[in-house]
């Protein structure tokens, strides 16, 4: 079978690449790279909501084992976590590089570094793909570093691995550089979201850039290894008490996009952050919360996907504050 090639190396080769990349850039002169619309200069390293300025802060380099199979392969995604967010979710398992300024804060990159570092995950830790987690305010940034590092020799697909909380006219600009869409589908409620998030107007948002995602790559694709090579994944984390509307997500999902996208069922969650602080998702959830999800995704016929055990909580609790990999 031939190997597949990133479409993001023809855009290179016909200078589009470096033409989305100008076009990224400017959107940070007065900001809306994503949906707050904060517009301050990031060029001038003014921050908004994100907290974040020209540059993007990358607070972990890793090959991580722990992603959907398809990612994780036999030898690792190459994850790039940035730190900030423009999202304040309240029981964030990642919220020490999130939400805590006084500590991502020390870990600013330029985009010529971040392109060295992708390259070397990719010569010398074999990884299957580069997989950015939490770009949604530093795409400009993300792409800057993809195109400086075509030419250092990057061959490999590229994840992008977002909290779903994006701009659809970034999300365009994607076209042809993203590979594979990992967003989250967190609420089908705005009330949660709000509550728990700190976001008003998320559902309609996310709706809105799953369509533009799933008709720019369309269904998960995977080579003769099993690895992905293209594609959309959805996750969805269950959380207590019903507060993100599974069924609903997972209905909307079949109904609105199709019953062969990828979804991925999380079982992770635990009270982690401030979430001891609202009772009704002070806790993790319950089997019977688990098997009414995971029953739902059956009966729509969302077969393509992955399901996490009631065991997850156990194995998905990163330190990014000490040293070494985050997740061992």
């Amino acid at each position: 079978m031939k190997a597949h090639e990133p479409s993001y190396l023809a855009l290179y080769r016909s200078g589009e690449l470096q033409e989305r990349v100008e076009r990224l850039n400017a959107l940070l002169t007065s900001c809306t790279v994503c949906p707050r619309n904060c517009q301050v200069n990031r060029l001038d390293d003014e921050q908004g909501f994100c907290l974040t300025g020209r540059n993007a802060y990358v607070t972990s380099i890793c090959d991580h084992h722990g992603e959907e199979p398809v990612l994780s392969g036999y030898r690792g995604s190459g994850t790039i976590f940035f730190g900030g967010c423009n999202l304040r979710c309240v029981f964030c398992q990642n919220y020490q590089i999130s939400q805590r300024t006084s500590y991502f804060k020390q870990f600013e990159m330029t985009s010529d570094e971040l392109a060295r570092q992708i390259v070397a995950l990719q010569n010398n830790l074999g990884v299957h793909n580069i997989n950015f987690v939490s770009p949604s305010h530093v795409v400009p940034q993300m792409v800057e570093a993809v195109y400086k590092a075509v030419p250092l020799g990057l061959k490999i697909p590229i994840v992008y691995n977002s909290n779903g909380y994006d701009s659809p006219e970034v999300i365009r600009l994607l076209e042809g550089i993203v590979d594979i869409y990992l967003p989250d589908f967190k609420y089908f409620s705005d009330d949660s979201a709000w509550q728990y998030s700190g976001v008003k107007d998320y559902l309609p948002r996310v709706q809105a850039v799953l369509k533009e995602m799933y008709r720019q790559v369309g269904d998960l694709q995977v080579d003769e290894h099993g690895v992905a090579v293209k594609g959309l994944i959805i996750r969805h984390l269950i959380l207590p008490n019903d507060q993100a509307g599974s069924e609903e997500v997972l209905e909307w999902i079949a109904r609105e996009l199709s019953p062969t996208v990828a979804v991925s069922l999380m079982a992770q969650y635990y009270p982690t952050h401030k979430a001891s602080r609202y009772p009704l998702i002070s806790r993790r959830i319950r089997y019977g919360e688990y098997r009414r999800a995971l029953d739902k995704m059956e009966s729509l016929g969302l077969t393509s996907g992955f399901a996490q055990h009631m065991d997850a909580p156990e194995h998905y609790r990163p330190d990014f504050e000490k040293d070494g990999h985050p997740f061992e």
